[in-house]
């Protein structure tokens, strides 16, 4: 059988038919597109070029020739081998189910304990809190199945290039993910589809042999000779009674996010080596979607074969700091993202379709650990809960959230000049609701210069962008992890047996990289 042939860089106008794609790619592997068609033929990346304005092209890789074998996932990275003894895996976010899978997958039998409630009932308890304000300290945004990428634009973009990464895209479509992970530039899951795939990875675990224990809180470790021999948790029975229970362990791998303050705090009450990390604060900015797309594609914005248009924008100032946008998602909302009682988080969130009025991204500020107001490896926490509490009170509480207009924010009349018409109104999406704020009264004053600074450049970059009317919505604290377990060359924390990974570690970020580190820990379990 020969084998099949790479066609690269085919591009094609908006309004091309599937014909004119395989015309095009016989034509440049030197055959007619009967033959191309005999051979069979698929579609291996697809991207947008809208670098050249008006000449939006799409931007095809195509395969002619026999298909690949059916998708495998992760099977063949993780030999079956006897266990000895338990591993367990604390925290159901990315990296903490793949981690749990790879164990599974090895024949572990993983126990996976989260502080949070199963998908069900925390996509519930979320939409309480957006429509009334309710607050569930456990089960939120933060806390939960699935951890906090469920409620986001589930983004799988990486720049790390690991051979597990297609392999880890083959098990998210196994779970229900759609195909087109596989051949899009800049692959999305949508929060519609995050829900369901992270139910159905949870069912796999255990088909496998793992456990899962929600409602289950890591409270101590337990510790010889600076080894981990077994943690101590608190589990809720009932509404009105939690149980105290010892687990045994050797191995546990600790994937639990970088909103998990009361774990940080138990790392350090156990002396467990953590460092201050930089991070970054500001705020979210919404945009109508249409204008977005009339900025990136221009007359060719509305095109059915074009998808909702995206940025990433970035620029450094005079002082030193660097501002940036951060976790863009086009057609969707701003979330209510609190983890703790009378503190205002935001972030971003779009189902798969990306089909709503605004679009909406972190706009963020740099900080570094010199920056932080208070010393020590949490310090850093500190700042971050301090800003959230002062954002709540700011907007008068029941969780709703300070915004201002940029032309408002700008303090300038001359911010007036960015305004289009009156459809280019923003309306805010985030839930329960906004109060309109001056943010200089939440942000740090660097901060909040270091944003009237790149405002008016990052404008030049895309038309649009400090439109008088976009909105910012504050605050945005908790884009990465303001800590970092050190770790050693053997993923292990100064505690032997414990393998910090994930976004908690300090050491990966966004979903991909998280999974990739869970991965990672699997293995390092599993050699020792």
């Amino acid at each position: 059988m020969k084998p099949a042939i790479l066609i690269r860089d085919i591009r094609l106008p908006p309004g091309h038919h599937q014909e004119d794609l395989i015309s095009a790619a016989a034509q440049k592997a030197g055959m007619t597109p009967d033959a191309v068609e005999r051979a069979g033929w698929r579609v291996v990346r697809r991207s947008i070029d809208a670098r050249r304005r008006p000449d939006i092209t799409i931007q095809y890789h195509v395969e002619i020739g026999p298909p690949e074998s059916e998708i495998s996932g992760l099977r063949n990275f993780f030999e079956h081998r006897p266990a000895g003894g338990r591993t367990v895996v604390v925290g159901a976010g990315p990296a903490g189910l793949f981690a749990g899978l790879a164990l599974a997958l090895a024949g572990q039998a993983p126990l996976i304990i989260e502080q949070g409630l199963p998908m069900e009932q925390r996509q519930a308890d979320v939409a309480r809190f957006w429509s009334s304000g309710v607050f569930n300290p456990s089960s939120n945004v933060q806390f939960g199945e699935g951890g906090a990428g469920t409620f986001s634009d589930g983004k799988l973009t990486t720049r790390i290039k690991d051979p597990r990464c297609r392999a880890v895209l083959e098990e998210l479509i196994l779970a229900g993910a759609p195909p087109d992970i596989l051949v899009s530039s800049r692959p999305h899951l949508g929060t519609d589809n995050l829900r369901r795939i992270v139910r159905h990875l949870r069912e796999r675990i255990i088909r496998l042999g793992g456990e899962f224990i929600f409602e289950c809180r890591l409270i101590d470790f337990r510790q010889i000779h600076g080894r981990i021999v077994g943690i101590t948790v608190t589990t809720r029975k009932s509404q009105d009674r939690v149980s105290y229970e010892d687990i045994p362990a050797e191995r546990v791998i600790l994937a639990i996010g970088h909103s998990a303050r009361q774990t940080f705090q138990l790392l350090d009450n156990n002396g467990i080596l953590l460092a201050p990390k930089p991070f970054s604060i500001g705020v979210r900015i919404e945009h109508l979607q249409s204008r977005i797309d009339y900025s990136q594609y221009g007359s060719s914005a509305g095109h059915p074969q074009l998808p909702p248009a995206d940025y990433q924008l970035s620029c450094h100032l005079p002082s030193g700091r660097s501002v940036y946008t951060f976790c863009m998602c086009p057609g969707g909302q701003v979330v209510a993202a609190a983890s703790e009682t009378g503190g205002v988080v935001t972030n971003g969130m779009s189902y798969h379709a990306r089909n709503q009025a605004n679009a909406n991204s972190a706009l963020l500020v740099g900080v570094q650990p010199e920056d932080f107001p208070d010393p020590g490896p949490l310090g850093g926490i500190a700042w971050q809960r301090r800003l959230e509490q002062q954002a709540f009170d700011l907007a008068g509480g029941g969780y709703r959230a300070p915004a201002q207009y940029v032309g408002d924010f700008l303090k300038d009349p001359k911010a007036s000049r960015f305004l289009i018409g009156s459809e280019d109104h923003v309306a805010p999406s985030y839930l329960p609701g906004v109060n309109w704020c001056d943010l200089d009264a939440c942000l740090p004053s660097f901060v909040t210069q270091a944003l009237r600074e790149a405002l008016p450049i990052l404008e030049r970059r895309l038309a649009g962008f400090a439109h008088g009317r976009a909105v910012l919505t504050g605050v945005e604290t908790r884009s990465s992890s303001p800590v970092r377990i050190i770790r050693d060359a053997r993923l292990q924390a100064s505690l032997s047996g414990l393998f910090p990974c994930g976004e908690g570690s300090g050491y990966a970020g966004g979903i991909m990289s998280s999974v990739i580190d869970g991965l990672r820990c699997a293995q390092a379990v599993l050699a020792m």
